[in-house]
């Protein structure tokens, strides 16, 4: 009787040893993703949505943006406040990015930003060292196709 109940302990030791290497094992893949994976992915995402508060999570605590040939140096809390106003004047209808390029510690992309009633081209320089990836660059420009 003493050895019947042997088995299904180890049978729980290994079930539950399995189950946090498990754990342990999408952890670790999560945390490569984010290290390597494509930082432009989340940020698309709240441009297409024309979400300026998601989207100044990205910044950098000082950035760029031009829109339409207007460059503007500013704090992450101005740059909200921009893309806020641009958003609310140029709805976003859909953001595809069309181009993507660069080495760590600098990327960029351009994708097409389509709004009610124009295609713009918007083009993000990031910073993708230290940990957190840092949006350093925005460019809004009206498209000519």
């Amino acid at each position: 009787m003493a050895n019947g109940n042997i088995f299904p302990l180890r049978t729980k030791v290994a079930a539950l040893l399995s189950a946090v290497l498990l754990v342990l094992a999408f952890c670790l893949n999560t945390k490569a993703q984010s290290q390597g994976g494509d930082v432009f992915i989340p940020i698309a995402k709240y441009i297409q949505k024309g979400d300026a508060d998601k989207l100044s999570a990205w910044f950098a605590k000082n950035l760029e943006i031009d829109i339409f040939g207007n460059p503007t140096e500013c704090s992450q809390t101005q740059a909200t406040q921009i893309m806020k106003n641009f958003f609310s004047q140029y709805t976003p209808k859909s953001f595809v990015i069309i181009h993507k390029s660069g080495n760590p510690p600098m990327k960029y992309a351009i994708g097409t930003l389509k709004t009610g009633s124009e295609n713009l081209r918007v083009t993000l320089l990031v910073r993708t060292n230290p940990d957190t990836p840092q949006i350093l660059r925005i460019r809004i420009e009206r498209s000519s196709i």
